[in-house]
């Protein structure tokens, strides 16, 4: 594959989609082809899926049916999607992907990390992110911030204990799976913090 592969991690209000947005415009200004793109979605059937997640009406959803649904979702995104635009040549940007689920899914939900990363592997095609952008941030004042703001969707409205365990998930999977993962300082400005980011993305495409 020609194309290079980079995800955005962090905790929900982590200023994740308000930077992926800026570094599509640096992008641009580079002449550099490239794709942006989400999870749970990024594709018609994903979307699909998304809503159904996040629906605050679906509260009676199993943690293993919603483990299987976000590896469903990914599933699509990475045939549909991701290797496509990677046999391209293009560069792949997706808000969230696979570590999301292992600290989501997998700690969060307390059904294990090794049994969330075995369902997602069958879908994955091998395909892994060459950088991943982990944005740290204490992830109680930025939940309290975005749902003051919006209401939050079924997985923002569970509570600090939840987003609790998510985080130290984050910690304790950085820590296992330490490869191509960059720690960015999401306590700083949103110029900060894409000047973090956009330093390690020209690392990696100078390569």
């Amino acid at each position: 594959m020609k194309g290079k592969f980079i995800t955005l991690e962090g905790p929900d209000g982590s200023g994740k989609s308000t930077i992926i947005k800026l570094i599509g415009d640096y992008m641009k200004e580079k002449g550099i082809d490239f794709i942006v793109t989400r999870e749970p979605g990024g594709t018609k059937i994903g979307e699909k899926i998304r809503s159904i997640i996040l629906d605050n009406e679906n509260i009676s959803m199993g943690p293993e049916t919603e483990a299987l649904l976000y590896a469903a979702a990914r599933s699509q995104h990475v045939h549909e999607k991701i290797i496509p635009a990677l046999n391209e040549g293009k560069v792949v940007f997706s808000d969230r992907f696979i570590l999301s689920s292992l600290a989501y899914q997998g700690v969060g939900r307390q059904l294990g990390i090794e049994r969330v990363k075995s369902i997602n592997d069958f879908g994955l095609r091998g395909i892994y992110p060459d950088l991943i952008l982990f944005f740290h941030i204490d992830p109680e004042l930025t939940l309290q911030r975005k749902t003051l703001k919006m209401g939050g969707d079924r997985l923002e409205q569970e509570g600090n204990e939840f987003h609790k365990r998510v985080y130290d998930g984050y910690m304790e999977l950085i820590k296992m799976y330490p490869e191509n993962v960059k720690i960015i300082d999401a306590t700083k400005s949103i110029d900060e913090v894409l000047n973090q980011s956009i330093e390690e993305i020209e690392k990696l495409l100078t390569i």
